[in-house]
């Protein structure tokens, strides 16, 4: 049994510690039910909850959530056009997002797969210096995809 200011009152029956606490308005609390004999604590239990809830929002506040940006391109995209998608990649990565870089072939432009794996490659050496490759370039129907972390980011655990 443990009071309000965290004092241990030592082994008491249950109807002893639950008289206790009602003399003094507040609630009786088993902290430790796995433990031999069961930990119970005095408070306010509302008050507890309380507090724990803030806590906890005070945490989540804390908390940066990494988000996967996405750029688009085609095959035949201009040599300004690309640079100024990757500014907008070097910006994300700056930031500490993920970075999603598509290509999509419409038409006969399938048939020139190695085009866009030339503009994966050039963007990759590109960007060396500021990101890692988590996913090396794929091709998945008509998309060609590679994702790109922040250098100072550790990669994802894998899943089993």
């Amino acid at each position: 049994m443990i009071n309000e200011e965290a004092e241990q009152l030592g082994i008491m029956p249950t109807k002893e510690a639950l008289q206790l606490a009602a003399e003094k308005g507040i609630d009786l609390v088993e902290v430790a039910p796995q433990a031999k004999p069961p930990v119970c604590k005095i408070m306010d239990y509302g008050k507890f909850q309380y507090q724990q809830n803030k806590r906890q929002q005070e945490a989540k506040k804390k908390q940066v959530q990494v988000q996967l940006k996405e750029v688009k391109l085609r095959p035949k995209t201009d040599e300004h056009d690309l640079n100024t998608k990757l500014n907008h990649v070097r910006r994300f990565l700056a930031k500490g997002d993920r970075c999603k870089i598509t290509i999509f072939f419409r038409g006969r432009e399938i048939v020139h797969k190695q085009q866009g794996q030339e503009i994966l490659q050039n963007i990759k050496d590109v960007l060396a210096d500021e990101a890692r490759v988590e996913q090396e370039p794929k091709f998945e129907g008509r998309t060609m995809n590679m994702v790109l972390t922040p250098l100072g980011q550790k990669p994802p655990a894998k899943q089993k």
